[in-house]
């Protein structure tokens, strides 16, 4: 099957491609401190297209994601993810599906149009429509109970910012983790 075409990808169509940046910051909780604080990481990131997927009368085209994280001077990743970026033109939609091998999965969505260079994606707990599930552990002990992305393309580079707001039952408070990173193509 061939590519998609760019158009067909909405607002996806600029993050095809590995992509690279040294500048992450992961802004949350340490067990080990005992306080939230500030880990530096450096990210690599693959988007390879599909698509089109019929379901009905909705067709999506999308891009098969792999990422994963490592602190400074570390061999291993400390963070992976695996999923979709999608994009329903008819309906202005764009998804991000994603699991976290510590047992959480999310489908967040938001609204845009084909040409954005910006957009917001979020997920609550308990939605059925954009929501977050997690294993049994986690559900009792650090439920994330929001999920919101803001993504910004450029030219060769994206950034993002994304905020997951955690119900911590041991602290009895809400944490709110971030992540931030620029990342530059480094492949197409």
């Amino acid at each position: 099957m061939p590519a998609p075409k760019p158009a067909q990808l909405g607002p996806l169509a600029g993050l095809v491609g590995t992509w690279e940046g040294d500048q992450g910051i992961d802004i949350s909780f340490h067990h080990v401190d005992g306080a939230v604080g500030e880990t530096h990481y450096r990210e690599r990131t693959t988007f390879s297209p599909f698509g089109p997927v019929e379901n009905g009368k909705q067709s999506l085209f999308g891009l098969d994601y792999r990422m994963a994280a490592w602190r400074p001077n570390e061999d291993e990743p400390f963070h992976t993810e695996i999923g979709y970026w999608l994009w329903d033109a008819t309906d202005s939609q764009v998804m991000r599906c994603f699991m976290i091998p510590r047992g959480t999965v999310v489908i967040a969505g938001g609204l845009t149009t084909a040409d954005a260079k910006s957009f917001t994606l979020a997920a609550e707990c308990g939605s059925e429509i954009y929501g977050i599930l997690s294993n049994q552990y986690l559900a009792e002990q650090a439920r994330t109970s929001r999920y919101e992305v803001t993504i910004t393309i450029g030219d060769d580079t994206w950034s993002y910012e994304e905020t997951s707001v955690i119900d911590v039952k041991r602290h009895g408070a809400v944490l709110e983790h971030t992540d931030l990173n620029t990342l530059h193509r480094v492949a197409e």
